[in-house]
Parts: structure tokens; C-alpha cells; sequence
């Protein structure tokens, strides 16, 4: 099914018409939802600090993590003190809001909040419902200012700014909104975000044709570090290993960009695919043991948890650009001022 999905939102599929009467119904109410919260007729909770909306209006990967650990670490250089609320997209806890420490697992806060608080120690509080998760994230004091990963349709939070990921190769697809095509909300939604972050270059999107939204358009970079081994026994021989039989393993939105990355530092592997947020067993792994497997940082915080595994991942971080943080700041200094929300 998702492969028929991704050919239909991201190429010429003959079946993709028969979706329109349904993407349209789609469209309407998604259009109809926004309105109710623009409007007031659907409540709001405004934050007592800003809201930095990091999200997509694609369905799937588009590198929205790594931007908000690239956010994290300017925003603590310029002497702020982030905090961030997440769904926990993939976790269960058992009982809600969720302040994420380093001995949870990701099958009870989702595995990129884990990621997130492991790169960084920033409190990070998930909660299906956001603004639950932002009151218990402000409750030391300490927080001035909240990143939401993903969220840019949970409008039951007020946000103080919007920026919107989209991958540089397959763009927006067709542009259509779901079940015809892998949006969220419509293309005319970017008239209205502070912000589009097209992550690598590529032909699906250009200022061109972007124009008629006048959305500010900032280009990212991911860059990759060096292989990170998963325990000390990987460790040892993560050197040889990596001239081995290397198997890459992706459980993410976007698995062909890591397979990407691997080929661009000279890491010869057999791409091994799974599911988005996929929860791993040792059953999973067990036909690639006598290779090594080599991993996202994403999937690393759940394969952690199988000892003997050998294996390593890959780091990835972005840089946001001067033009873009003098965007982010002067938002942010606005709120300062005014105390005022986008709604």
C-alpha cells in the first residue's frame, strides 16, 4: 500500500483521479478546522512564552528532528533556554503529559523525543494534546521559549511562529492534499508560516515556483558525522566492520536519503528498509547478525536496547543560517514586546 501511495503522490499513477473526490472533501475540512481556531470559535492555549512551530505540511520524513536540534543549540547561544513538547508519535506512556528522561524507551515517549533529549538534555515533555504538554514543560520556571516538534496542524496550540520542512528532492509531490496526494493542508497554507526550509537541493521546489506565496525560502544541508558505535563490543571493530558486510537499516520517512548519505562517505551496504517509527525486535535483526548493521540516530535510540547487537549510527546536524535566525529573533524579540500570538 505505501508503495501504490508513493507513487500516486509522488509521480504519474493512472489511479491517482479516482482519490480527488476524497482529497477534496479532505481539503474542506481541513480548511474549515483552521478557520474554527483563526476565528475563536474553537479555543486556543496561549503560551505565557513563545511557540516555535517546527512541522511539514508532507505526510512522511522530511528532516524536521534536525532542525530542531539545530534551533536548540542557537537558541541556547543567544542565551534563550528551550524546552520541547512532542505527540511522542509512537510511544504509549502511561499516563500523560510525559516529561522524557534517559532511561525511558521510545516505546514509551517515541523515538525522536528520546533522541532529542539524549543529543541534548533539553527537557522535552510529550503529550498527545500539546498545549498539556507545554503547561507541565513551563512548570520548573526555567523554559522561555517552547519548540514543538511537529504540530503544524495542532492548532488547539497557539504558535508564535511557524517554519515548514520540505524535502528538496521530492518537494511537495502533486500537490494535491491526502488520500490523492501527501498533504496535510493545501499549498496555500505557505502564504501564512514565516518560514519554508527546503532540505537539500532538488528540482521539486524553487522560488519559482513558490513565488505567488512569498513564503522567506532558506536552503539546509545535512551533514554527516562519523559512524557512532551502539555498545563497546561494536566499538572495538567499528573500523573493520565498516569495510565489512555493512547492512543499513532505516525504519524513517525518508529511508533512500540515508542510503544517500552512506554512498556519499564511501560506505558501501545493502539498504535494509522498514516501516516509519517501526519497533524493533531481535526476530527484525536477526538475518543481518553476521554483518554489521549500520543505522539512523533516529532508530539507534530503539536498537539500543538489544545489547549484542552489533552496530553503529550515523549522526546527522544541520546549520540554520544567519538570514534565518535574524527571521527566528525578530519574531521571537516581537513576542518580547507584545506578548502577542499568531492566534
Amino acid at each position: 500500500m505505501q508503495k501504490l501511495l508513493t507513487s500516486i503522490w509522488y509521480g504519474s499513477h493512472p489511479l491517482s483521479w479516482l482519490l480527488w473526490p476524497s482529497s477534496l472533501l479532505f481539503r474542506a475540512l481541513a480548511g474549515w478546522r483552521r478557520k474554527a481556531f483563526l476565528a475563536g470559535r474553537r479555543p486556543a492555549y496561549h503560551a505565557p512564552v513563545p511557540v516555535i512551530v517546527v512541522g511539514n505540511l508532507n505526510v512522511g520524513g522530511t528532516g524536521k528532528t534536525p532542525v530542531t536540534l539545530a534551533l536548540l543549540q542557537e537558541l541556547r547561544q543567544r542565551g534563550w533556554n528551550p524546552g520541547v513538547v512532542s505527540r511522542g508519535y509512537g510511544g504509549e506512556a502511561s499516563s500523560y503529559p510525559h516529561r522524557v528522561s534517559a532511561t525511558d524507551t521510545a516505546g514509551v515517549v517515541g523515538d525522536e523525543p528520546l533522541m532529542i533529549h539524549l543529543r541534548t538534555g533539553a527537557p522535552v515533555v510529550v503529550d498527545p494534546d500539546r498545549a498539556a504538554a507545554v503547561r507541565e514543560l513551563l512548570q520548573p520556571g526555567d523554559v522561555d521559549v517552547v519548540i514543538s516538534d511537529d504540530g503544524l496542524q495542532h492548532y488547539p496550540l497557539a504558535r508564535t511562529l511557524e517554519l515548514v520542512v520540505v524535502d528538496g528532492q521530492r518537494g511537495f509531490g502533486n500537490r494535491h492534499t491526502l488520500p490523492m496526494g501527501p498533504l496535510r493542508e493545501p499549498m496555500e497554507r505557505l502564504a501564512e508560516v514565516d518560514a519554508l526550509l527546503v532540505n537539500g537541493p532538488g528540482t521539486h521546489v524553487s522560488l519559482k515556483q513558490l513565488s505567488q506565496w512569498s513564503v522567506p525560502q532558506f536552503t539546509l544541508s545535512l551533514n554527516a558525522g562519523p559512524p557512532v558505535a551502539l555498545n563497546s563490543e561494536s566499538e572495538a571493530a567499528l573500523d573493520a566492520a565498516l569495510q565489512g558486510q555493512v547492512y543499513a537499516v532505516a525504519g524513517i520517512g525518508h529511508p533512500q536519503r540515508f542510503f544517500a548519505t552512506l554512498a556519499q562517505m564511501n560506505i558501501a551496504h545493502e539498504p535494509v528498509v522498514f516501516d516509519d517509527h517501526h519497533d524493533y525486535t531481535e526476530l527484525d535483526l536477526e538475518p543481518y547478525e553476521e554483518g554489521f548493521i549500520l543505522t539512523t540516530e533516529k532508530d539507534a535510540v530503539k536498537l539500543r536496547a538489544l545489547r549484542h547487537l552489533k552496530a553503529a549510527y550515523v549522526p546527522v546536524d544541520t546549520q540554520l543560517s544567519g538570514e534565518l535566525m535574524d527571521v527566528i529573533l525578530a519574531r521571537l524579540e516581537h513576542f518580547k514586546q507584545h506578548h502577542r500570538h499568531r492566534y
